[in-house]
């Protein structure tokens, strides 16, 4: 049995829109405690729509991005309805 493809994670807000301050502190996370961070059931999980527009965790992402993290394959989860 093969894993369920997961659609590639699309940026809701532009790169130019992220908060600076918000990227610094991330940055001094490791890549583990990020990754943790964005688990799904934890309050500020990776939380995307049906077709992977991220609704919440843009800058930890973009942090795993610039570290070469494959933020394709992580969990996260699937909202329907954004409020």
């Amino acid at each position: 049995m093969g894993s369920v493809r997961k659609p590639n994670l699309k940026f809701l807000h532009s790169e130019n829109t992220l908060n600076r301050i918000k990227l610094e502190l991330f940055r001094r996370l490791s890549t583990d405690e990020l990754k943790s961070s964005l688990a799904p059931g934890q309050q500020g999980s990776l939380k995307v729509r049906p077709d992977g527009t991220v609704l919440d965790g843009h800058h930890r992402i973009k942090v795993l991005a610039e570290r070469g993290e494959d933020i394709h394959q992580l969990p996260r989860e699937i909202i329907d309805k954004w409020p």
